[in-house]
């Protein structure tokens, strides 16, 4: 029978433990220079020598300590779960820092096995890492291994065997932190293990530092589980902390943490680190640093890159999406020619091809959009624009972890704005973390793309590159203003520190590129395919039915009978034979015939439920340039923004006089009176910062509540419907349309 067991991988941010995970399991999940986007943990099986292995990958923390999300699912998981093996992914890079996460396990009692990684990085800084007197010293195993390329996997995972094997009770490790501390740990000790107090979940040791640092979870727990034992070991805290406070001037946790470092220093400085060359040195990602992080130099060369993306873009997908264009009108054409008229024709036509087509039309650019974004995040280059943004953030009360959460959510157009509601776990402030929920929603994610490409590809093809990166930062200044007034209104504070370490830069590699790149826009085909078409067949509905009354349909057929009559019998006879080349009379009878055609389309638009909407609301939607077709779309757009372009795409396919088979919409929208410059800015402006999708809706009630949920549909929208007035009223008033 095959044994099983169950093993867990933690570390720092950035240390390399979701790449390990991923060349482990094989799985393909996401790998971020950055915290905050693994909150959950994620599992993977394998078989090894015999033996079945779950392995979770915890998110990444610096700290044991809950303070964030992060750090209360990984110390949750491993209380709960008792992994019979903890990997410890450790930045050999980054000896120091990554050990005081170490400490901690070791005082939890884990069964550990540290994964001493990037020791090729290390090498190339002139440190050489001596693993087996790290292991000496630690008393754990310490394993060197490279995770990118999979050196010293087998080696990893044969120790980790070797030591689940050994079953070994779990056992805080005793370190000194100083006279005081350590006899009232001695006392606290004392009392939690005499009342067995939380020593189902922790070892005696553990419980007594996590009451000395004030961890409000464990806290929280040890009143509801014995208030009158945790009554007992809070006043017994308390006066240490005057003592400390009185004495050092500190409280007792950052005492406890000044002697976790001094156990590491005391530890390294016993020759596990060897240096070949003066450490002095500015390593190459330093050296770059200065450059790209300046604070002149930086923001410009931030702009120009974003710059170079929507150029590269644009460029690039821009006969991709022409040959796409082309496939869809010749299908288009093709049903036309096969299918008999009917409402079946009409749906495939105007609410699958013309709808979902519309949407798959731009998969070319997006895909080159997520290549461009990979490498820009796979290189650790984003961690340098959080780096740099910080400064800017905290000018509109916001936190530099915020920037994260607005980059994953589009700030360099083509996230997401559910992550990136997620993401903002890692805010510890509940108000900065608030404010920065309601605020991610404001930028350009994947969704709004396909409008940004099809309203700046219609109305302003010469610069589209440029147009693009002005309404990004247009997306960044709004949603600062944003959080601004909410910081200073309703979710007013103080700002909280900000400190992030800076992964060193990397070539990212084809195979994680590609993986990247193909993961999201598989994503957004898959939307189109599933959400998007099945949104669009209904909105297609509320466009037909219930249709022209029998009287107005009986009029445009008379209409129709007039209209041939007056024509030669031979251009009537041609109409119907393909095979002859149409005459002037002919020709001129075909045209009025489809011109006709548009018009009953178009009654039958007005006349149907989503056309009754469009044109009830265009009393209020006129003041911004919004005629009852764009607000059928918008509408639409409630539910996720790609429906805007799939809607259009079906309204304009049903009810557009003058439109030819083989227009594109772009060219639809430029042929149509309603629309110019000025319009398409203003709309532009209305979708980019209007009520989040439905999705996103539900995300922001579920990490804050309804009622913010609520708050945010009802702000953004009225909001947005300010600023499009705004423009259309301007850019009319100054004829630039």
């Amino acid at each position: 029978m095959t044994h099983h067991l169950t093993m867990a991988l933690a570390g720092n941010p950035n240390a390399g433990k979701t790449t390990l995970f991923n060349e482990i399991t094989g799985a393909r999940q996401h790998v971020s220079n950055y915290p905050g986007i693994t909150v959950d943990h994620k599992e993977g099986f394998i078989q090894h020598k015999g033996t079945g292995i779950t392995i979770t990958d915890l998110p990444g923390t610096y700290s044991m300590t809950a303070y964030s999300v992060e750090e209360l699912v990984a110390r949750d998981y491993l209380v709960n779960h008792r992994p019979e093996v903890v990997i410890n992914i450790v930045d050999a890079s980054n000896l120091e820092r990554n050990l005081y996460l170490t400490c901690q396990f070791l005082e939890l009692g884990v069964p550990l096995v540290i994964a001493l990684n990037m020791i090729d990085v290390a090498k190339d800084r002139g440190m050489e890492i001596k693993a087996d007197k790290l292991a000496e010293l630690l008393g754990v195993p310490v394993v060197p291994i490279i995770a990118r390329s999979g050196f010293g996997k087998e080696q990893l995972l044969d120790t980790a065997l070797a030591v689940a094997s050994q079953r070994h009770e779990w056992q805080s490790r005793d370190i000194s932190y100083g006279d005081d501390l350590d006899t009232v740990l001695i006392d606290l000790i004392g009392k939690i293990e005499e009342t067995h107090f939380l020593k189902e979940i922790y070892a005696p040791r553990y419980t007594a530092i996590k009451y000395l640092e004030n961890d409000e979870q464990l806290l929280l727990k040890g009143r509801e589980t014995a208030p009158a034992v945790a009554s007992i070991l809070e006043a017994t805290v308390e006066k240490i902390c005057e003592h400390t406070k009185k004495t050092l001037d500190v409280f007792p946790e950052a005492v406890i943490a000044d002697h976790r470092y001094g156990y590491i220093k005391s530890i390294v400085r016993q020759g596990v680190i060897t240096h070949a060359f003066d450490t002095d040195r500015l390593y190459t990602s330093d050296k770059i640093d200065k450059v790209l992080t300046n604070r002149l130099l930086g923001p410009l060369i931030m702009m120009a890159i974003l710059l170079g993306l929507y150029q590269f873009t644009f460029s690039w997908s821009e006969i991709p999406v022409a040959m796409l264009e082309t496939l869809f009108g010749h299908l288009s054409n093709l049903i036309e020619k096969t299918l008999p008229d009917g409402p079946l024709k009409s749906m495939i036509i105007s609410g699958v091809v013309d709808g979902v087509g519309g949407v798959l039309g731009f998969v070319p650019l997006i895909m080159f959009m997520f290549f461009g974004i990979a490498i820009l995040e796979d290189s650790g280059y984003l961690a340098r624009v959080a780096y740099m943004m910080d400064r800017i953030f905290r000018i509109f009360g916001l936190h530099g972890s915020s920037v994260m959460p607005f980059i994953v959510s589009g700030g360099i157009a083509g996230g997401c704005a559910v992550p990136g509601v997620m993401a903002t776990r890692t805010l510890r402030s509940p108000k900065e973390r608030m404010a920065t929920l309601l605020t991610v929603p404001l930028m350009n994610c994947g969704a709004k793309l396909p409008v940004l490409a099809l309203l700046i590809g219609a109305f302003f093809s010469e610069n589209k590159a440029r147009y693009m990166f002005l309404f990004t930062l247009l997306a960044w200044a709004v949603a600062l203003l944003a959080a601004k007034l909410l910081r200073s209104t309703v979710l007013r504070g103080a700002p909280t520190p900000f400190v992030m370490e800076l992964p060193p830069y990397r070539f990212p590699t084809l195979r994680g590129l590609f993986i990247h790149t193909w993961e999201r826009t598989w994503q957004y085909i898959k939307k189109a395919g599933t959400v998007i078409l099945g949104i669009s067949i209904l909105l297609w509905a509320l466009m037909t039915y219930p249709g022209l009354p029998e009287d107005r349909r009986a009029e445009f057929e008379q209409q129709r009978q007039a209209l041939t009559a007056s024509f030669p019998q031979t251009a009537s006879a041609e109409l119907h034979d393909e095979k002859t080349e149409l005459s002037p009379e002919a020709t001129a009878l075909s045209n009025k015939l489809q011109e006709l055609e548009g018009k009953e389309a178009e009654a039958g638009l007005r006349n149907s439920i989503a056309g009754k909407i469009g044109i009830a609301l265009e009393s209020i939607s006129r003041l911004a340039g919004f005629d009852w077709r764009t607000n059928i779309a918008l509408l639409g757009g409630f539910a996720a923004k790609e429906v805007i372009v799939s809607t259009l795409g079906t309204a304009y396919s049903m009810g557009e006089v003058a439109a030819e088979e083989s227009d594109s919409l772009g060219q639809r929208l430029r042929k149509d009176s309603n629309w110019n410059k000025v319009v398409a800015v203003a709309c532009l402006v209305f979708i980019m910062f209007y009520a989040p999708c439905f999705v996103t809706v539900v995300c922001i009630a579920k990490e804050a509540s309804w009622n913010w949920a609520i708050f945010s549909m009802v702000f953004n929208t009225f909001f947005a419907f300010l600023m499009a007035v705004g423009v259309y009223q301007v850019g009319t008033f100054f004829h630039l349309g």
